[in-house]
């Protein structure tokens, strides 16, 4: 893990780099995974995932092995101190944003409250 992503806000768990370098491989060069938040959702926020090719000058970028994640500045602080994690389990396999700030989320995890 690089030094800036060692200190970034959010962190991409072992797993999760793993995945999100797969995910990427088969995307093709310059491809990036950008983690955002918006509003809606049950509970107020929702976490949304999409594949970038181009990154804006102020985005947060994280960097683990061979996945590149990018976060808005205007995510940044609803994010502050969250992991990105893969859990493949008995449920199904997907993406997971453990946050420390989420007061409350729904049954599937995608959404919160602050």
């Amino acid at each position: 893990m690089t030094t800036e992503a060692a200190t970034a806000p959010v962190t991409i768990s072992a797993n999760a780099a793993k995945r999100i370098g797969q995910i990427l491989k088969a995307e093709g060069s310059g491809a990036m995974l950008r983690v955002s938040v918006e509003g809606g959702g049950c509970s107020g926020f929702q976490y949304k995932f999409d594949i970038e090719r181009a990154k804006a000058e102020d985005d947060l970028v994280i960097e683990r092995d061979n996945a590149v994640v990018l976060v808005d500045p205007t995510s940044v602080p609803f994010l502050a101190g969250s992991e990105v994690d893969f859990v493949d389990d008995l449920i199904g396999a997907s993406f997971r944003v453990v946050n420390p700030n989420a007061t409350a989320s729904c049954g599937c995890g995608t959404s919160f409250s602050i």
